[in-house]
């Protein structure tokens, strides 16, 4: 089973943006506190987290674990375009028809990734089968909420009650892994606007390697992993990082040796 976890880094969608709130003529900077401000009026004081439809991507990191592989990156490059790492998602999927795995990526990744799509007219017939073409997808698809291909543990973890939901860095801590190094979400913006997309794509593949460990514990406990079985994926995962030349990835190690 070819099994791909996924995450996506985001910032303020500033072109549409300005479309809507007749920003024209504004800096990048202060379009955007413009439109987290709107934001927070609308939801009466709750949020200024935006809505999906007004992010954009900047980073989708993944790892990838086939019979003979285990890898984890960033799609494409830190030049590379919004269209390209969609692209390059779904050749993935295209490619490899894995279970998709993801923290929130049903509340949040994936329909901003719909949106996004959408935009940029993005194809990826595999990824929007639901039967019509090859009926293997009928009862199993991308699509459905309670579908395997796609595993959002936060859901699943949570029964699906959304007060019984947990933050992924808090869960990775208990469960003794590194969570989040020093960078959050929140730092994804300012570091967008430093131009420096290398922080923001070394985090993201921080984060899909703590989802990928709580997935092992998550199929550990389902029983689809024995004892012996989950220390030899997880040593898979050590081994892989003692390869990477990386210098988060090492760290990330470090932090998780002496967890």
């Amino acid at each position: 089973m070819n099994i791909l976890v996924f995450d996506v880094e985001t910032i303020p969608d500033i072109d549409s943006g300005k479309k809507i709130f007749n920003l024209e003529g504004l800096s990048d900077k202060n379009a955007a506190e413009l439109m987290f401000s709107h934001r927070y009026q609308k939801s009466n004081g709750r949020t200024e987290f935006l809505q999906h439809y007004l992010h954009k991507i900047v980073t989708i990191s993944v790892v990838l674990k086939t019979d003979d592989k285990l890898s984890v990156w960033s799609l494409g490059d830190k030049d590379s375009t919004e269209t390209e790492l969609l692209e390059r998602f779904f050749e993935g999927i295209e490619r490899y028809t894995p279970v998709i795995v993801s923290w929130n990526g049903s509340g949040f990744d994936l329909p901003v990734i719909h949106y996004r799509s959408l935009i940029h007219g993005v194809v990826a017939q595999r990824y929007w089968e639901n039967g019509d073409d090859d009926q293997s997808f009928r009862w199993n698809n991308y699509l459905s909420r309670f579908h395997s291909r796609h595993t959002d543990l936060m859901d699943v973890l949570s029964g699906y009650i959304t007060t019984a939901r947990a933050p992924l860095n808090e869960i990775a801590t208990i469960l003794g892994f590194p969570g989040k190094m020093g960078m959050s979400g929140e730092k994804v913006w300012d570091c967008y606007l430093d131009g420096d997309i290398e922080s923001i794509r070394n985090y993201c593949e921080t984060d899909v390697l703590n989802t990928y460990l709580i997935y092992l514990k998550y199929q550990l406990m389902r029983g689809r992993l024995t004892n012996d079985l989950y220390i030899t994926e997880c040593q898979k995962v050590c081994d892989m990082l003692e390869n990477e030349n990386k210098i988060h990835l090492k760290e990330f190690l470090k932090v998780w040796q002496a967890c």
